[in-house]
């Protein structure tokens, strides 16, 4: 397996937390925990998570005022705890969803764990 030249994040947005796992250039595996909500020290948890490892890992100074310079990431992969905890305390706001006939299964397929996915379905 080739080991990978930029940062690749992981990261769960959630109520008090997130969490952020990075997969550094050369392997290395770092975590990393911060509140989600720190207006005195940071204006959103996933972007200075980023940005503390990064700084940490290769010594740059990078100033919270300016954007983090993306040619070093690979990719981001974010979800969120949030949304999924308004569902379950049923906090969210009331919401409705409008489709066409042409997506008449998107409940049905929306979690994508269909059993018999290849089985034709009749209209």
């Amino acid at each position: 397996m080739a080991l990978n030249t930029k940062f690749q994040f992981a990261i769960d947005r959630g109520g008090t937390f997130t969490d952020v796992f990075a997969r550094c250039p050369g392997g290395k595996l770092r975590v990393l925990k911060l509140l989600s909500e720190d207006p005195q020290n940071y204006a959103d948890a996933p972007t200075e998570g980023i940005r503390r490892i990064i700084q940490e890992e290769t010594g740059q100074n990078l100033d919270r005022s300016l954007l983090i310079d993306n040619s070093q990431i690979e990719w981001i992969r974010m979800g969120t705890t949030v949304a999924t905890n308004a569902l379950l305390e049923r906090k969210g706001e009331r919401m409705a969803l409008v489709t066409n006939k042409g997506f008449h299964d998107i409940l049905l397929i929306g979690n994508q764990a269909r059993p018999r996915i290849f089985e034709l379905v009749s209209k």
